[in-house]
């Protein structure tokens, strides 16, 4: 880990392209400000444990299906299409 000292209004430069700066210290915690290109995305730790962990239940199976039930749950939600002849 890489530890800067900083005081308030300094930053730092994250490859090139990021910028943190330190807005404000009080003896509760430290306000930082980050400059990110849109397609980056910028979380608090808890909330991207949160989003992680969300995106492993979505991504678990709740419950096995045999293939055979599967392939009938399949049919029953294709819609019937009847075909005629001459058309």
């Amino acid at each position: 880990m890489l530890v800067i000292t900083r005081k308030s209004g300094e930053s730092l430069v994250i490859n090139g392209n990021i910028e943190v700066t330190v807005v404000g210290i009080t003896k509760d915690g430290v306000r930082l400000g980050i400059e990110a290109p849109r397609d980056i995305q910028v979380h608090r730790r808890e909330v991207f444990e949160a989003i992680a962990e969300a995106n492993r239940a979505a991504a678990t199976p709740t419950q096995k299906m045999p293939m055979q039930d599967a392939a009938a749950l399949l049919r029953a939600q294709t819609p019937k299409v009847r075909l005629t002849k001459g058309r």
